[in-house]
């Protein structure tokens, strides 16, 4: 078959080509310990929408930074307490989407909570103030900055927050949350299992925000990675901080996030996959250190997975 990246054998042994920052560990220790000061403010707002499977909630709360973040937040009529729960996360500038697209879950007894990241496409605030550019990106965002000021950090924060509001929740057994999504949402699924490691199941596919050296040397940073191309002829145009560079987006690398994981996970991947190489998803998976297991799809790429929709519902049914 043809292939776009590694073979697969060699694509399971694969460990990555970003660098780690020494102070990675630190830096997220930091990082969770300024979310954990903030008072959320949490507020929810009924929304009506006529069915008769949930009650369904605007939530908003308050992020690093001072930002009011957005999720969509629904709960069964008939409710056991307590409930096993979903957080899920959307694909990169888009929002948490439709109310009933989440209501299979809730039919089961599960309260689902659904991020809109912020500064994206949905009702999240994206407060701002970092020095240098903004053009073209969010992966970018703050890298001329502090690493603190880098907008994913402020996300994959807003990922674990949510989880743990929801982990917080009367209704909810703490035990039993899960996290999935896809692209964007599948990098945001294994940061928020990582960041708030209670997570009990992780279901990512095609995970984006992996190596971006990999990205890079494979001369793929276009579509949803090309303003790393953008920020490199606005920004380095002879290179002269690419060390620098991609060591800072390090702290933002899902790679070096994954060790913290500490539930299951299952992950899907296509493996003609040119937005998020492939060879960039393995290098999260074969970092993971709880049970996993993996979907292949070896003719699919960044795309629709048949019938994995079904087996991450059923992987969460086992909550």
């Amino acid at each position: 078959m043809p292939i776009v990246d590694l073979p697969l054998a060699e694509l399971e042994k694969y460990q990555g080509r970003n660098p780690r920052p020494d102070d990675f560990d630190a830096f997220w220790d930091a990082s969770l310990a300024e979310m954990r000061s903030i008072d959320p403010q949490i507020e929810l707002k009924p929304y009506p929408l006529l069915q008769n499977v949930a009650d369904c909630f605007e939530l908003r709360f308050t992020g690093v930074g001072g930002a009011r973040i957005y999720a969509k937040l629904l709960r069964p009529k008939k409710i056991e307490s307590p409930a096993p729960a979903l957080v899920q996360f959307h694909g990169y500038s888009a929002n948490s989407g439709d109310w009933t697209d989440k209501l299979n879950y809730v039919a089961t007894g599960n309260v689902v909570a659904f991020l809109d990241c912020r500064g994206q496409g949905g009702l999240s605030e994206d407060v701002g103030g970092v020095k240098g550019t903004t053009l073209n990106g969010h992966i970018i965002r703050g890298l001329s900055d502090a690493p603190e000021k880098m907008l994913y950090r402020q996300i994959y924060l807003d990922c674990a927050q949510l989880a743990g509001i929801v982990m917080d929740m009367e209704e909810v057994d703490a035990a039993r949350v899960g996290a999935t999504g896809g692209s964007q949402g599948g990098g945001l699924t294994l940061a928020c299992a990582a960041l708030e490691p209670r997570i009990a199941r992780a279901a990512p596919v095609f995970p984006f925000l992996s190596d971006y050296l990999r990205v890079w040397e494979m001369d793929l940073a276009v579509a949803a990675y090309s303003e790393l191309r953008n920020y490199f002829r606005n920004h380095d145009p002879r290179h002269e901080r690419e060390a620098q560079i991609f060591n800072q987006l390090g702290y933002i690398d899902v790679q070096h996030l994954a060790p913290r994981i500490r539930g299951e996970v299952m992950m899907g991947i296509g493996l003609m996959d040119t937005i998020c190489p492939p060879s960039t998803q393995f290098a999260a998976y074969n970092k993971i250190q709880s049970k996993k297991s993996k979907v292949i799809y070896p003719d699919f790429g960044h795309e629709g997975l048949p019938g994995l929709n079904d087996l991450i519902f059923e992987f969460m049914g086992g909550l």
